[in-house]
């Protein structure tokens, strides 16, 4: 019997990308909710689903990482509509295990799959950040994240409460840049209205120039990678795939930030929507580090690794001193901040649990590797073998 797969979530969000071009890889029939169903299913699972947060019972497969996790807003998925699961990384891992008829989307040489989950997890969380950025700051003007959000919702939305709906949605995305590591300079404007401008915030550097820059930078590397061969670690689709179609592919219909993506990366813009349309289903053959990847590897090693371990060890520090409220909540009230370093450019942000269990995860999986394969990733990826990976459990919240 097939499998079906239930997504709960909208297509803003670059990591219900992500799962939807996992599941379709994995050739496993799947809905979205709660645009693709009728009104009574959608309130039952919405229901459902409330249930579970408030009970702190929605799993992340392999395991639940208690204390560290947070999921405010994530999309989420379920196999029978009972248990219910977070983590797009974890989908991956879930489809694998259940054996299905798809080659594995973690590949099973220890170095590979280490490199598979460094470049996945780095375009999840930094690279969020750029794109993002690239919907509320570049595509200011041409985005329509808040109607296609609102369309996807309206079975759930009473019509007299659409229109102030779609307003909120843009100005609390909008007002959440500083958070998602995009500030403006002072005095910056759009040519928007005030709660649509991107804001600036006192004692923040702006973040505007190292983003553009970053995004630049990433989508010149993957240029590097897509000229050489189809997938990032080699013949066919991979879990790295997946992160990087997630998050780029989030701007494709922002409008400037497209048109920009098309400019500078056409062979990228492409391969996107090669999978948006489902062409990588079929891809298979032999995976490798090629040494096309070593651009977006030093991409990865500039942005990514210097901010989970300033993130790290920033929590570690605040928790020492008695502080228990990190991320979104915090940043509001101006708690649990720290400054830091980014290819030369100061930032300030807020200690993030999350982040902290990607860098641990990640550390421990680096932990793991034998001599061979640690020496055979150092070869490809200077410095790798220098950086000071966490000794930390993930589930560790002291």
């Amino acid at each position: 019997m097939r499998q079906k797969l239930t997504l709960l979530g909208l297509t803003a969000s670059p990591y219900h990308l992500k799962m939807q071009a996992l599941a379709d890889y994995a050739d496993v029939t799947w809905e979205r909710l709660p645009e693709q169903a009728g009104l009574l299913r959608s309130v039952m699972l919405m229901l459902r689903l409330q249930r579970a947060r408030k009970k702190k019972a929605i799993q992340r497969y392999p395991k639940r990482v208690d204390g560290l996790d947070e999921y405010p807003a994530v999309p989420f998925y379920t196999f029978d509509g009972k248990a219910i699961f977070y983590d797009s990384s974890g989908l991956a891992q879930h489809l694998d295990a259940l054996d299905l008829s798809h080659l594995a989307l973690l590949p099973e040489d220890p170095a590979l799959q280490f490199l598979c989950r460094l470049i996945d997890e780095a375009f999840d969380e930094f690279g969020l950040y750029m794109v993002h950025h690239n919907r509320w700051v570049t595509s200011a003007k041409t985005n329509v994240m808040a109607e296609t959000t609102l369309r996807e919702m309206r079975r759930l939305v009473m019509p007299p409460m659409r229109k102030g709906m779609q307003r909120n949605l843009s100005t609390r995305q909008v007002s959440r840049c500083p958070y998602l590591f995009s500030v403006a300079p002072l005095g910056y404007d759009c040519g928007m209205l005030s709660e649509h401008t991107p804001p600036a915030r006192a004692g923040f550097p702006e973040t505007h120039t190292l983003l553009d820059s970053a995004w630049r930078r990433y989508l010149a590397a993957m240029e590097s990678v897509l000229k050489e061969q189809p997938f990032l670690l080699g013949e066919r689709f991979t879990l790295a795939d997946a992160s990087a179609y997630g998050q780029l592919a989030m701007n494709l219909p922002d409008g400037r930030a497209a048109e920009l993506l098309q400019e500078y990366a056409p062979r990228t813009y492409q391969w996107l929507c090669a999978i948006d349309n489902g062409e990588h289903a079929t891809s298979e053959g032999a995976l490798e580090i090629h040494a096309a990847l070593t651009p977006l590897l030093s991409c990865i090693m500039e942005t990514f690794v210097p901010l989970m371990q300033q993130n790290e060890a920033a929590f570690t520090k605040l928790r020492a001193q008695g502080i228990e409220t990190f991320n979104e909540a915090a940043f509001d009230r101006g708690e649990a901040l720290y400054d830091g370093e980014l290819m030369g450019q100061p930032f300030r942000s807020v200690a993030k649990t999350f982040q902290v269990v990607t860098w641990r995860e990640l550390s421990a999986q680096w932990h793991a590797l034998d001599g061979g394969a640690r020496a055979t990733l150092s070869s490809h990826i200077p410095g790798l073998a220098q950086i000071p990976f966490s000794e930390s459990p993930a589930d560790q919240f002291a």
